[in-house]
């Protein structure tokens, strides 16, 4: 058996991606050797690959998926939007470059070959490859030199079925409205359709269902539920940062502020387990709580033009107050560069050359460098074991980071922590994932946790959400689909 099927959607966050993971793990469970792909990812959210380099947190969740290491093949072109309308290239999970906010619509056509490249490797290795699109189709004016959607089922000969979601309405037109705009070739490109996200009984949208198929000349492949298992994934879109929450309850609270170019947020995910503990994202025009017991500041794609976000918002008089009156602060990759004394950019890596102060509530200083550090980590943090990943571009040192809060297992050593023991920072990501890592934080505050596994979590949800899938798509159909006669990997051009 060889063969693959792409998901493309209606629009941008109709669930491509979590489809996509349950899709793998609905066939990794049926025994087939499965593979995810994106041929193009646009995130902040990234992951540090076992080839050491990085690709889109989707993707490495559907590795997860597959039960197979993530490889940079699963997504080899990444965009990283950063300050001054400019996105940071990365090619095979290394960074090429910079691109202005027009300057990728030419840039994309070229890298193509390296798109292929991936996808041929992936389709040698493995039963199916799984695609995911990226947007949608319907998006005409960026169909020239697209690499992302039709331009790669074209080039790659790989079936297509449309995602719509009905969750946010619309869905009839959404897909016909689809096949109406999009090329003839495109269109034929197209074997079918998927509704996501649906609310109460399937049978009530059975006539809609139908006249979807009439109107498209598409068939139908189910309609999947609302999936209440995705809260409990890593989430690769900022979007989901619109949609702020806490729990009341909770009888301590974590804080973050959402940056403007927030990234690998998902460091706050495994803080969700912890029934002792609500995590609250504070949005753009609101103060940091002032109850909070914890707060922690992100990483970020651009620190420099952050941390002026973060002035301009006040959060900096909100973070000193929180301090004097004795909470604790945790940084994480540009939340702890921000922490220290001063930020250099002497070679205008994020922007104009130059230098800013920081928080000043670490005695370190970070000089930010083109040198991209991508590597998977291991070893102990606050007493208890972690494992985890750097992606960082910058060195930090200072008189604070003779106590560093990491010790990896290769003698290394990094982070720094107070003088005072309440304003921790290193660039680990992932730090928190180890209920034991976690349990130990959570104890500076006087909070009891760590008793979960966030790992055991997240495959827990992904089983789930493969089982809906087997229970309301037609699977069956999906792997025929999947598995006609297609160009061998080296007739892709």
């Amino acid at each position: 058996m060889a063969g693959a099927i792409m998901l493309q959607g209606t629009g941008s966050d109709v669930g491509k991606s979590v489809l996509v993971a349950g899709l793998c793990r609905v066939l990794a469970n049926r025994g087939l050797t499965v593979r995810p792909f994106k041929p193009q990812n646009m995130s902040n959210n990234a992951a540090v690959t076992a080839d050491g380099g990085e690709i889109g947190r989707a993707q490495a969740l559907q590795a997860i998926a597959c039960r197979v290491p993530a490889h940079t093949d699963m997504n080899p072109v990444l965009l990283k939007p950063q300050a001054d309308r400019t996105a940071q290239l990365v090619v095979h999970g290394q960074v090429r470059g910079t691109l202005g906010s027009g300057s990728f619509r030419t840039a994309r056509a070229p890298l193509l070959d390296a798109v292929l490249a991936s996808y041929r490797r992936l389709r040698t290795e493995a039963d199916i490859v799984v695609v995911e699109g990226a947007g949608s189709p319907a998006e005409i004016n960026l169909r020239a030199g697209d690499i992302a959607n039709m331009g790669f089922a074209r080039a790659a000969g790989v079936p297509v079925l449309l995602v719509g979601d009905i969750d946010r309405g619309g869905v009839i037109a959404a897909i016909v409205g689809t096949r109406t705009v999009i090329d003839p070739e495109d269109a034929a490109m197209i074997r079918g359709f998927i509704i996501n996200k649906f609310r109460g009984d399937p049978a009530l949208f059975e006539d809609g269902y139908r006249q979807i198929e009439q109107l498209a000349g598409w068939r139908g492949f189910g309609v999947v539920p609302w999936l209440h298992q995705t809260a409990r994934l890593p989430s690769e879109d900022a979007v989901v940062l619109e949609r702020p929450a806490a729990d009341g309850a909770a009888r301590l609270l974590v804080a973050c502020p959402v940056l403007p170019r927030i990234a690998n947020f998902d460091d706050l995910d495994p803080l969700k387990l912890e029934p002792a503990i609500g995590v609250t994202m504070v949005p753009p025009g609101r103060p940091i709580p002032a109850e909070a017991a914890l707060i922690i500041l992100p990483g970020s794609k651009a620190t420099i033009a952050d941390l002026a976000a973060l002035r301009a918002e006040g959060w900096d008089i909100d973070i000193l107050a929180h301090h004097r009156r004795g909470g604790a602060i945790l940084g994480l990759c540009g939340g702890y560069q921000m922490l220290g004394r001063r930020i250099a950019d002497p070679d205008g890596i994020e922007g104009a050359a130059g230098a800013v102060d920081g928080l000043g509530l670490l005695d370190i200083e970070t000089m930010l460098s083109p040198q991209k550090a991508l590597r998977q980590v291991s070893g102990t943090a606050l007493g208890a074991r972690f494992d985890g990943y750097e992606m960082h571009m910058g060195e930090t040192g200072g008189a604070d980071t003779a106590r560093p809060l990491v010790r990896f297992d290769d003698g290394r050593q990094d982070g720094a922590v107070s003088a005072d023991g309440r304003v921790l920072g290193t660039y680990v990501h992932g730090l928190l994932a180890d209920p034991r890592q976690r349990g130990a934080l959570l104890a500076r505050i006087g909070a009891p946790g760590g008793g979960r596994d966030y790992h055991a979590a997240v495959d827990a949800a992904l089983d789930g959400i493969a089982a809906a899938l087997e229970a309301h798509l037609d699977i069956d159909a999906i792997i025929a689909l999947a598995t006609e006669t297609l160009p061998s990997p080296g007739d892709c051009n």
